[in-house]
């Protein structure tokens, strides 16, 4: 018997030798962007019977909107992630972050008015005259409004991510019923202060690497951000240009290229999305981006739900410091502050297993304490 079982091994083992060699002799793929979004789409099906993976246009303020819906039961709370920019989506990304999160909550990326699939999915033309703060605050009360309703939902998360964090506050100041707690990660608060603590920094780094190109282009700003006057985009520009050169707004890294070339990977892009990203991000940054460089919560010292703040400690896009100064004087029923030590701007990308645990040890325990979650035994 003994004998047999070697010789039956020996077999298998020549077999599986021969099948690998046949394979690896063939050319290895994926070929196209369109193998490789479905193999990515595949490893991330979501296939427990509770869960759901939905991808759809939601009517709202008038018009299409594009969300994807994920998690692996959907009796757990919902997170709506708010995305940045104006105009920069989160859900072409979220193939690399997110997949964590839809064990413990129900998570919803949803594409703005002006930007990503929802775009792609409109007029331009006729989108642009409605592309003002009051209709996107508008629109994220309608989104919350529907959520609440589809999936039966007293209370919901809401993540605002720099931009979103905007809108995230104003939900929070107006709807606090609506909330288990609003996150805010890379929170705008006093948007001028932030403007000078950035160029300040880049300033200080290059005087710093002796850099006589960046003093000259940032000293030929002085005086940026002071006074009431807008800011030049021009300015804003040559700013950011050196902030990220110096890790302001990803920690380590001078660009966001990466990020970038991984929208290529998202399962829920078409190619027609994929290519608009940055058309839809000007058509977006052209209509707000004059009220995120204005907006300013100095004034704001209580909320009425649950605050946290996920808080890059490298972050001088949207100065950290001045966030965790504001979160310091705010009055809420609940807050935590969470610092990431190896990040900037970019958290979730930067740091997304700190990420994952801080949503699971901060924010679902309040979910949990109000019995909006699935059942811990079906998480085991």
């Amino acid at each position: 018997m003994r004998n047999l079982y070697r010789v039956i091994v020996a077999a298998v083992l020549a077999i599986a030798g021969t099948a690998w060699c046949a394979i690896s002799a063939q050319r290895v793929g994926p070929n196209s962007r369109a193998e490789a979004i479905r193999i990515v789409a595949e490893m991330r099906r979501i296939v427990t019977p509770e869960g759901v993976e939905r991808l759809q246009k939601v009517r709202i303020g008038g018009i299409d909107q594009w969300i994807s819906v994920r998690g692996f039961d959907r009796r757990n709370p919902i997170l709506l992630y708010i995305h940045g920019g104006p105009g920069f989506p989160a859900m072409p990304t979220s193939w690399y972050y997110q997949r964590g999160w839809e064990e413990y909550f129900t998570v919803v990326q949803w594409d703005q008015r002006g930007a990503g699939k929802t775009y792609v999915a409109n007029d331009p033309a006729a989108v642009a005259t409605t592309m003002t703060p009051d209709r996107m605050i508008a629109d994220a009360e309608e989104m919350i409004g529907w959520l609440r309703r589809e999936f039966g939902k007293k209370k919901i998360f809401v993540l605002g991510h720099s931009w979103g964090s905007y809108l995230g506050l104003k939900i929070a100041q107006r709807h606090p019923e609506w909330l288990h707690a609003y996150i805010g990660m890379g929170q705008i608060t006093d948007a001028m202060e932030s403007e000078r603590r950035g160029w300040r920094f880049a300033m200080d780094r290059a005087r710093q690497s002796s850099n006589q190109e960046a003093v000259r282009e940032l000293q030929s700003i002085a005086g940026y951000a002071q006074g009431n006057q807008p800011l030049k985009w021009k300015d804003v520009e040559l700013q950011r240009k050196w902030l990220n050169f110096y890790g302001g707004a990803v920690r380590g890294r001078k660009r966001f290229d990466h990020e970038i070339v991984g929208t290529a990977l998202a399962p829920e892009y078409g190619d027609a999305d994929v290519e608009s990203i940055w058309v839809a991000s000007d058509f977006s940054e052209e209509a707000l981006l004059p009220t995120v460089l204005t907006a300013d919560f100095s004034a704001l010292t209580a909320l009425k739900c649950p605050v946290i703040l996920f808080n890059g400690r490298d972050d001088y896009n949207v100065s950290a410091s001045l966030a965790a100064e504001w979160f310091e004087r705010l009055e809420a029923p609940l807050k935590k502050l969470v610092w990431f030590e190896r990040s900037a701007h970019d958290i979730v990308n930067e740091e997304p297993g700190k990420v994952l645990l801080s949503l699971v040890q901060v924010a679902r325990p309040i979910a949990e304490r109000a019995g909006d979650v699935a059942s811990m035994s079906t998480l085991r």
